[in-house]
């Protein structure tokens, strides 16, 4: 049968598999088969789209680590998704550096400036704590805005193509070529998360989220749960910010502005917090949203063209209308709907 009315676990092995029904494989099946046809039935524009997805379902995923199944919420992403590119381009660039190197040594990089700026956490909550990552947001811009020895003055750095192991990445077949690397590592770094929590690392996390006080009281450490967290978060982001600049091939500060982490604060929200497919979801969402605003003033521009001169404003008011929908109407976000709409189907015609 293609749905269950119930499941039974008779081992912990079987209660701790990934997926336990027919219907579940047979999804999970079709998603392979999408990722698998995708490069061959999309455009060069389109592949390029979902190029820059799959970077920020990373970058979403490693925030959620930190906000949604840790508690410590962050508007510093644009700043780390800054120290990932920078370090990366630098290392691989000046330095010669392999670009598999650059990158690891990236996110080590990341991982451990993210870890100093989350020191405030061990003492704050909330809106503090927000406020003194937002206070590394403009640190790290300030950084690499004023500090010409970065980017040699120039006030931007220029990567050269791609290079693996002596295979050049070839400029026909670009966008492929970064995709099929993209959504290995995409698919890599969802797993993993999904891995980690569930261990007892990841458990502490989310201890710490729903009650730090008790989660203390059964023995959790909060300095060394919280530090990891920021850690861990602050490495999935630069890894982020390191595939951006190899993909773009120029750094430039603009690229990690207050805006970013907006934004990516934004991608957790819709999707859903506390939820690695939830951060899937809000980055696809969310990445897609501005295209389709595009898409659609170019369909009614010429009947209407006062909507291309008001696009960004428009932009604006529709990413913000969004996010207050999802707040007020589902703040669980799509991960929510979607389950919802499986539970709809599993439990047909049956209410619950």
């Amino acid at each position: 049968m293609a749905t269950a009315t119930g499941i039974y676990h008779r081992t912990y092995a079987s209660e701790l598999r990934l997926r336990s029904t027919r219907a579940e494989y047979f999804r999970l099946a079709l998603i392979v088969l999408l990722l698998l046809l995708m490069p061959f039935v999309l455009d060069n524009y389109w592949l390029s789209i979902v190029n820059v997805i799959l970077i920020a379902v990373i970058g979403a995923v490693g925030l959620n680590i930190l906000t949604g199944y840790t508690g410590q919420i962050s508007l510093g992403q644009g700043g780390f998704l800054a120290v990932g590119a920078y370090s990366s381009a630098i290392l691989s660039e000046r330095m010669g550096l392999p670009v598999p190197l650059a990158i690891f040594f990236a996110v080590l990089l990341t991982a451990v400036i993210g870890t100093f700026f989350g020191l405030p956490g061990l003492r704050l909550k909330g809106l503090y704590l927000a406020i003194a990552t937002l206070a590394s947001q403009f640190i790290i811009e300030f950084v690499i805005r004023r500090w010409g020895w970065l980017t040699e003055d120039k006030g931007y750095i220029t990567l050269s193509r791609l290079e693996v192991f002596g295979w050049k990445l070839p400029r026909d077949s670009f966008e492929q070529s970064w995709y099929w690397i993209l959504m290995i590592l995409t698919v890599l770094v969802v797993l993993a998360a999904r891995k980690l929590f569930r261990t007892g690392l990841g458990r502490s996390f989310m201890a710490v989220r729903d009650q730090d006080i008790a989660a203390e009281a059964i023995g959790v450490n909060l300095t060394r749960a919280k530090l990891t967290a920021f850690a861990v978060s602050s490495g999935f982001v630069g890894l982020a910010g390191a595939l951006t600049a190899h993909y773009t091939e120029t750094v430039t500060w603009e690229a990690f502005t207050l805006n970013v982490s907006i934004l990516y604060l934004a991608m957790i929200i819709v999707g859903g917090l506390g939820s690695v497919a939830g951060a899937v979801y809000g980055a696809i969402f969310m990445s897609l949203l501005p295209v389709l605003i595009r898409t659609a003033s170019d369909v009614v521009g010429p009947a209407a063209p006062w909507l291309s001169a008001q696009l960004p404003a428009i932009q604006n008011a529709v990413f913000g209308l969004v996010i207050i929908l999802f707040l007020i109407i589902e703040p669980r976000g799509l991960n929510r709907l979607w389950e919802r709409a499986k539970e709809f189907i599993r439990f047909w015609p049956f209410r619950y």
